[in-house]
């Protein structure tokens, strides 16, 4: 029986997949370079007084998915529900009939340019949208739905290319909470979790959608992206199921390492986050790890495990890794926490920027962290973007301001659950309701 648990589907991506991208684009989940940092100069250092000037409002239904934007482009998913009810019940499965669509939209007037949908069904728990952001490569546009339809489309047109059903073709079941786990391109490869016999792992050749390879089964394929990290000159791709953390060769899908750890219900969801040979991996219920990888990433030690009283244990926002610290969201206290890379120890933590000044504890309590320069941008869900730095002494807040209202809601509150884009001096967010752009760009520029 599913206990009490929040559907923490979505969220989590993976490191480093380094291709050219236009600058000021952020056309995947994360960033650029899948690692949370926003690179633009420019930007504001406190809001106006009256708020960051709102640029475009554009309609859109139900969705967690984030916006990508890329080539003056905005690509995101949602639902439109046709029948069925929207629970949010941690336990229980929303039966829903509706439509899944990709949509774009141009990022400078938020006019919409295509849509393209597809008849979808649902069955699963927290039924309100997909998950996934968009992966946007070159003239193409890669989109995973809440039930496993992929789908590779033209990013000009939303002309379909090809397509696979990840139920139909691998015999995957669909997470209890959905299809999280963000697609990531490299080179000439797409890699997704899949889920099925032999299959939790499948890389595609990313222009015909033909299988290059599978690898690894497990009891669940869980929520958690796959990953590229480098270590002794040797590229790895990182996958997390429901039962091990492993390291594969990201041309063969070969196993060169596997670590056991199981978190409750499949939730293995934030992506995996690497600081030199360390490798930081955060889930549900207390599991959590530091891996020490060897001089040529083909082997692994546990440095430490996660316990009650140390670690965070991250859900739908993935952490994020500095300068020996770590700093993210916990799932028991829906606090942020700033704790020590090194041994776990937990050095501070505040609900303030996850679920507002005089919050008190609440589980699953999420903000989105980006880097820019000495400073985070923090998207929570409450709808407030907050500026503001974070070292091992503290959380210092810059600057606050309400962007949107959270539309969903989960243990009796409202929430907006949605990792933003940052691109073009903008912050692209979006709720159940409306996708908006905001101009952070400072005035003198």
């Amino acid at each position: 029986m599913r206990m009490i648990m929040v559907f923490s589907l979505l969220v989590a991506l993976s490191s480093v997949a380094v291709r050219p991208v236009h600058a000021g684009d952020w056309p995947q989940w994360m960033g650029p370079e899948r690692d949370s940092v926003w690179r633009e100069t420019g930007i504001v250092e406190r809001f106006p007084e009256d708020g960051p000037e709102v640029q475009w409002r554009a309609p859109v239904n139900w969705g967690y998915s984030g916006p990508a934007v890329a080539d003056g482009r905005v690509y995101v998913m949602d639902y439109i529900k046709r029948s069925g009810r929207i629970t949010n019940n941690t336990g229980g499965i929303d039966r829903l009939e509706g439509t899944e669509r990709v949509l774009c939209f141009c990022a400078e007037t938020g006019e919409l340019l295509w849509e393209y949908g597809y008849d979808r069904p649902y069955n699963l728990s927290y039924g309100g949208g997909p998950r996934c952001t968009p992966t946007v490569d070159g003239s193409r546009v890669f989109a995973l739905g809440a039930e496993g339809n992929l789908s590779c489309l033209d990013a000009e047109t939303g002309e379909l290319i090809w397509s696979k059903d990840f139920v139909e073709e691998y015999g995957a079941e669909t997470p209890f909470w959905g299809v999280a786990a963000h697609p990531l391109v490299d080179g000439d490869v797409l890699y997704c979790v899949v889920g099925g016999e032999g299959s939790v792992a499948v890389a595609f050749d990313k222009y015909t959608g033909r299988e290059l390879w599978r690898s690894l089964s497990a009891s669940g394929q869980g929520y958690c992206p796959p990953t590229l990290i480098e270590q002794g000159g040797r590229r790895q791709l990182v996958i997390w199921h429901a039962e091990a953390i492993n390291g594969l060769d990201p041309v063969t899908g070969q196993r060169l390492w596997s670590v056991p750890l199981r978190p409750s219900f499949e939730m293995a969801i934030a992506a995996p986050r690497q600081e030199g040979r360390y490798l930081l991996a955060s889930a549900y219920n207390e599991v959590a790890a530091l891996l020490e990888l060897d001089a040529q990433g083909t082997s692994v030690e546990v440095v430490w495990e996660g316990s009650a009283r140390n670690a965070l244990y991250s859900a739908n926002s993935t952490p994020f890794v500095e300068d020996g610290m770590i700093y993210g969201c916990d799932v028991n206290s829906g606090a942020l926490m700033g704790v020590r890379l090194s041994d776990g120890e937990r050095l501070w933590e505040t609900v303030e920027p996850t679920l507002g000044p005089g919050a008190r504890r609440a589980r699953y309590g999420t903000a989105f962290l980006v880097k820019h320069q000495d400073r985070f941008f923090l998207f929570n869900e409450t709808g407030d973007l907050i500026l503001a730095r974070l070292s091992p002494e503290g959380y210092e807040e810059l600057d606050r301001m309400n962007i949107l209202e959270p539309t969903n809601h989960t243990f009796g509150r409202p929430v907006v659950w949605s990792h933003p884009a940052f691109a073009q001096r903008s912050l692209f967010a979006r709720n159940d309701r409306e996708l908006v752009r905001v101009n952070l760009a400072r005035e003198e520029d």
